[in-house]
C-alpha cells in the first residue's frame, strides 16, 4: 500500500487531499441526511445554465458531489497511467468547478462513454482522449434536460437522452481538434467552442420538433464569509506548498508572466510544481476577492469560475494576461445595460479569462478590447444552445477570436 501511494504523482495527491477537505467541510454545513437528500436533488434536477447546486441541494451535498467527481477522475487518471501536466491539472480543476453548478456523479458518464467509443473507433488508447474526457462533459446537462422533457413519453425520453449524450461524446474529439485551428490557440477553453457548435445544432434540431427549454437563473447568496475563509486557506496552502517546492523562495515567479499563455503553454512542464502552485494560489486569491470587491456572491457558479481560473494557472493564465480581459469586461458594464454584480456579468468576468492569450500575445489594449467584445457577446448566445452547454464563455471566447484575430492581423505588422 505504501509503495502504491508513493507512486501517485504529487498533483493527484493534492487533488485527493482537496476532495478529503471538501468531504469534511460538507458536514459543517449540513447533516448526513440533508446531504443525502441534497445529492438526490442535484442528480434529478435539470442542470442547464445557470443552476447553482448549492441552492437546490445545499452546500454540503454540493461539496460531496465535487469531491466524488475529483476522486473518480483521479482514479481514472491513475488507472490509465496518465502523467500530470498543466492540461490535466486545468482539466481536473475545471471539473471540480463545474461540479458546483452543472456536472454531477450521474450526468457525466454518457459523454465519457461516447468519447471512449470514439477512441475505440480510431483504434487508439482512451488515454489519448483523456483531456477531452475532462473538458468534454460541458454538455452533461443535456442528459437530464432531454429526459425531463414532457413532449415525449418518459421511457422514450430516457433512451433518447442517453443516446444523444453518447453521440455528443463521440463527436467532441474531432470537433475539438478542428476548433483549435479556428481560434489558433487564443481561447483557452477550446472544447467550449466545439461544444457550443454541437449545442447550437442540437438545440436547433430540437426546436424544429417543438422541444424548447426555458432559461433559468438559480443563484444562491449569503455564504461569502465562510467561503472566503475556506478558500483563502486552500489558496494560501497552495502558495505555501509552492514556496516549499520552489526551494523555500519565490524566485523566478515573475518568469511565468513572460509567456503569452497561448495554447499549448504548460506552466507545470515548463516550471515545475513550485512556481505553478504559487501562480495558481495567487490567481485564486485575486479572482475571489475581485468577486467580493464588485459586491458579487460566492456560490456554486462563481466558485466554479474561480477554481477554473486556478486550474488554468497551470496552463496559460497569470495575472498579467487575465487583468486586461477582466478590465475590459468591467469597463463595458459602465456603458451597457448590465449591472457589474449581476450573475451573467460576474461569470463573464471570471470565465472570460479564456481570452487571456490575446492580452498576453498582443498587449493590454487588445486584451481590453477582447474583454469588451466578450462581455457583449456572451450575454446573447445562451439562446443558441438553450443553456445545455456549461462553457458558455468558452463558446463566446472562440467566437470573439474568430472575429478579432483577423482585425489584429490587419493592424499589427508583427502578427
Amino acid at each position: 500500500m505504501k509503495d502504491f501511494t508513493t507512486r501517485i504523482p504529487l498533483p493527484y495527491k493534492l487533488f485527493l487531499c482537496l476532495s478529503g477537505i471538501l468531504i469534511l467541510v460538507s458536514f459543517l454545513f449540513n447533516s448526513p441526511h440533508q446531504i443525502f437528500i441534497g445529492l438526490r436533488n442535484i442528480i434529478l434536477n435539470p442542470d442547464i445554465l445557470i443552476t447553482d447546486y448549492m441552492e437546490i441541494g445545499g452546500v454540503g451535498a454540493t461539496f460531496i458531489n465535487c469531491a466524488l467527481l475529483i476522486i473518480f477522475y483521479v482514479i481514472m487518471l491513475i488507472f490509465l497511467n496518465v502523467k500530470p501536466s498543466g492540461t490535466i491539472i486545468a482539466g481536473v480543476f475545471t471539473v471540480s468547478g463545474f461540479s458546483l453548478f452543472g456536472k454531477n456523479i450521474l450526468n457525466i458518464w454518457p459523454i465519457i462513454f461516447g468519447i471512449w467509443l470514439y477512441s475505440r473507433f480510431q483504434k487508439e488508447p482512451f488515454s489519448n482522449y483523456i483531456v477531452t474526457a475532462l473538458f468534454g462533459t460541458t454538455l452533461s446537462p443535456a442528459l437530464i434536460q432531454l429526459i425531463g422533457t414532457t413532449t415525449i413519453p418518459l421511457y422514450l425520453s430516457v433512451m433518447i437522452g442517453i443516446l444523444i449524450s453518447i453521440v455528443i461524446g463521440f463527436l467532441l474529439p474531432p470537433l475539438a481538434s478542428a476548433c483549435m485551428r479556428i481560434h489558433q490557440g487564443y481561447s483557452l477553453y477550446n472544447v467550449g467552442l466545439a461544444a457550443g457548435l454541437i449545442g447550437t445544432v442540437l438545440m436547433s434540431l430540437l426546436r424544429a420538433f417543438g422541444i424548447d427549454f426555458e432559461s433559468r437563473i438559480i443563484w444562491s447568496t449569503g455564504n461569502n464569509v465562510p467561503f472566503i475563509i475556506l478558500f483563502s486557506m486552500i489558496f494560501l496552502a497552495m502558495i505555501t506548498l509552492g514556496f516549499y517546492y520552489n526551494g523555500n523562495s519565490f524566485k523566478n515567479i515573475t518568469k511565468i508572466t513572460r509567456y503569452s499563455g497561448r495554447l499549448l503553454t504548460d506552466f507545470y512542464l515548463i516550471f515545475g510544481e513550485g512556481i505553478t502552485l504559487i501562480n495558481m494560489g495567487i490567481l485564486g486569491l485575486f479572482s475571489m476577492f475581485l468577486v467580493v470587491l464588485v459586491n458579487g456572491d460566492l456560490n456554486g457558479p462563481t466558485l466554479g469560475g474561480i477554481l477554473t481560473i486556478v486550474g488554468f494557472g497551470a496552463f496559460g493564465k497569470h495575472l498579467k494576461n487575465i487583468i486586461p480581459i477582466m478590465f475590459g469586461i468591467i469597463l463595458c458594464t459602465f456603458f451597457n445595460i448590465w449591472e457589474i454584480n449581476s450573475p451573467s456579468v460576474i461569470l463573464s468576468l471570471l470565465f472570460g479569462t479564456t481570452l487571456a492569450p490575446i492580452a498576453g500575445s498582443f498587449g493590454w489594449l487588445w486584451g481590453i478590447i477582447a474583454g469588451v467584445l466578450h462581455a457583449c457577446l456572451v450575454m446573447n448566445i445562451t439562446y443558441l444552445h438553450g443553456g445545455m452547454i456549461l462553457y458558455n464563455n468558452g463558446f463566446s471566447g472562440g467566437l470573439v477570436c474568430m472575429f478579432l484575430l483577423p482585425l489584429i492581423s490587419a493592424f499589427r505588422k508583427e502578427y
